[in-house]
């Protein structure tokens, strides 16, 4: 069992190795997230909405 000292002592040592990113970095990662999110939306609508036509117009043709 290691020494508790030695053990927070390496803890921050790898802590200190942690390259954070910059708050520009985030801010332009959330708005890629955001405009990702947006076009993955918009996408499945109109599959959704393919799909749903699709399927209206087969059940109207036999129906």
């Amino acid at each position: 069992m290691a020494n508790p000292l030695q053990f927070i002592q390496q803890t921050r040592s790898e802590i200190s190795k942690v390259v954070w990113p910059t708050r520009r970095e985030v801010f332009l990662t959330t708005i890629m997230v955001f405009v990702m999110a947006s076009l993955t939306a918009v996408f499945f609508f109109f599959v959704d909405w393919l799909i749903r036509s699709g399927l209206q117009l087969l059940l109207g043709f036999f129906g």
